[in-house]
């Protein structure tokens, strides 16, 4: 592997997801797995005694689950990249841990290239999240679009808010709104302040919750 290779720890308690992904890792050449834990305890003292640049996490497993390992990951290394691995029924886990920071989303059955978008959109601190996902959001927050909670966001920074909940890049953003990436990251970083949350992932949940994504 080289110097620039992308460190991944892989947690989840079934054995043929973890052998499925490191079957897929071992095509990347930028892509090393470092280690592989079957529950959240492990993957926490793995995060540990590894310190990976991207950790997948699946959310139900014994022992400790996704979510108690991902809010304690954060809490001791809160610049940790944390990439969960989902299924359809796993709505409310799924909002909690993008409160708590986690970076992006994938389903299991998702195919290779969105997994390796998911992977460099975390690498560059962005969230990633497919449109299934996005609409998972949705319809948890049980908020209709026009029934807005008031909230003191601009309208530019509405605007790039809601484009990084469809998933855009910050370089996409600003090529959709005709701004400078500066600009675009200057506007996520007031909007977290004015939300009160520290990352993009955290942000999309709150906004959501307050009907602020179309």
């Amino acid at each position: 592997m080289n110097a620039e290779s992308i460190r991944i720890l892989i947690v989840d308690d079934h054995m043929i997801v973890r052998q499925g992904l490191k079957l897929i890792f071992e095509t990347e050449d930028a892509i090393e797995v470092v280690g592989e834990a079957e529950n959240g305890r492990i993957g926490v003292q793995l995060t540990h005694e590894l310190n990976p640049d991207i950790i997948l996490m699946d959310l139900q497993m014994p022992e400790l689950d996704g979510l108690s390992a991902v809010t304690q990951i954060l809490d001791e290394w809160p610049d940790q990249r944390i990439i969960i691995l989902t299924t359809f029924n796993e709505d409310d886990l799924m909002y909690q841990c993008l409160q708590a920071g986690a970076k992006g989303f994938l389903l299991k059955d998702t195919g290779r290239e969105a997994l390796m978008n998911t992977i460099q959109a975390a690498m560059r601190g962005e969230t990633l999240l497919s449109p299934e996902v996005v609409q998972k959001l949705l319809a948890y927050s049980g908020k209709p679009a026009n029934s807005r909670q008031q909230h003191n966001l601009s309208d530019r920074e509405l605007e790039v808010l809601q484009a990084a909940a469809q998933g855009g890049t910050n370089q996409q953003i600003a090529l959709e709104l005709d701004i400078s990436e500066r600009t675009v990251r200057a506007h996520l970083s007031s909007v977290y302040n004015k939300l009160g949350v520290s990352s993009r992932g955290a942000a999309i949940a709150h906004a959501a919750q307050m009907g602020l994504l179309d």
